[in-house]
């Protein structure tokens, strides 16, 4: 049995659900948010949500459904070798993302400009409003009734939103709305676990963009040999096997890539543990700096593969070309939606049409951001071109 930290989060003192439940015979509670998080629609429709190719460019790009099995295992491995609690750092990198529009980055941009004037749009607070209120599963309550620390995880993964120059009048609607039902401490950090899921998303991402730019002839790896870190690997990886084709050049050049983010991760968490040493997650929490982290020198040099992938992938041309259909069709469909709300199906259409113009956009705001990449621009098309009439 794998060493527990003492600052690991300890299901056994969960702080439960809001509505009470019996315990499973079975599993943790934190095994059991997991559980619910996989058999949500929102998980299921995440194979078809993507992060910068839209779905039917390819079907080797990665989908936010497979990026999140791939965040949960660099998730885990983190969490194991801190002596974390595997499941719900497995649980809240599977459900980072189910907030997420269709058309990845572009979807939600273009969701928070329609948004504007009634409330904005943000994927963090609307995977909250998945979790605690459109997930329709259960006999007594709306949402999935997930654990203090999922719902805390999900929302300050990030870090602490609520600061002095940062109010919760600022924030979005659906972390205001829950202030008032359970308070998730939003001043301070998240537990440990939710820390290591945050990271394991970067590294995972970045990583991963590598591949699937190089797949789509965005760029090359010869186009990485001033990038620092990167480029250092993939002259080590053909050193070490000068015959080898160029794929799995790509995909060993990754994966150890991988390995150095999270070896790098683990050895700067470790020594912020030694000078801060907590005895629990609440002293994690109560820290003035996360206590999950990447070194100094890691971040700076990661700046320019940051700033390479931004220029050469997020702002190619073709990429570019993408955004710009992803945004007008939904800009079209919520145009069309909030102005005929007896075009949407059923239920969202009765509701819609009793609604007054606020709460009709934030019904088709979720309808739309359920969407997945498919179906939005089905739905387009049923809507926007004379051939459906046929």
């Amino acid at each position: 049995m794998e060493k527990r930290a003492v600052f690991a989060t300890d299901w056994k003192n969960s702080r439960g659900r809001y509505f009470d439940e019996a315990p499973s015979a079975t599993r943790t509670p934190f095994q059991r948010d997991r559980d619910r998080i996989i058999h949500t629609t929102a998980f299921r429709r995440l194979k078809q949500k993507t992060q910068v190719f839209v779905a039917h460019e390819g079907d080797h790009y990665r989908t936010r459904l497979t990026h999140s099995l791939e965040v949960a295992q660099i998730a885990r491995s983190i969490a194991r070798t801190l002596g974390l609690d595997e499941d719900l750092a497995e649980a809240l990198a599977l459900a980072h993302d189910l907030g997420h529009p269709p058309f990845g980055h572009a979807g939600e941009d273009q969701l928070e400009a329609c948004m504007q004037d009634y409330d904005g749009f943000d994927h963090n607070a609307q995977t909250l409003r998945i979790v605690t209120k459109l997930e329709e599963r259960y006999p007594v309550f709306d949402g999935l009734n997930l654990t203090w620390e999922m719902l805390e995880g999900l929302v300050k993964h990030n870090g602490p939103v609520l600061a002095p120059d940062t109010p919760l009048s600022s924030l979005p609607a659906a972390f205001r709305d829950f202030a008032q039902i359970e308070d998730l401490e939003l001043e301070s950090f998240a537990g440990p676990e939710a820390q290591v899921a945050a990271l394991a998303d970067d590294i995972a991402y970045n990583n991963h963009d590598i591949d699937d730019g190089i797949a789509a002839g965005l760029f090359s790896p010869d186009d990485f040999a001033e990038i620092p870190i990167v480029g250092e690997v993939f002259r080590q990886v053909r050193e070490d096997h000068p015959a080898l084709e160029d794929k799995r050049v790509v995909y060993e050049a990754v994966r150890r890539l991988i390995g150095l983010w999270i070896n790098d991760l683990t050895a700067e968490t470790e020594r912020r543990v030694k000078k801060h040493q907590p005895k629990s997650a609440a002293d994690v929490r109560a820290l003035d700096e996360p206590l999950v982290g990447f070194s100094d020198e890691l971040n700076e040099r990661q700046s320019a593969l940051r700033a390479f992938l931004h220029e050469k992938m997020y702002k190619h041309y073709k990429v570019n070309r993408m955004r710009s259909q992803a945004k007008r069709i939904l800009k079209q469909l919520f145009e069309i939606f909030t102005a005929e709300p007896d075009t949407l199906p059923p239920p969202w259409r009765w509701d819609a049409l009793q609604a007054d113009e606020i709460r009709r956009a934030r019904i088709v705001c979720d309808y739309i951001a359920g969407m997945t990449d498919n179906f939005a621009i089905e739905e387009h098309r049923r809507l926007f071109s004379l051939e459906s009439m046929n």
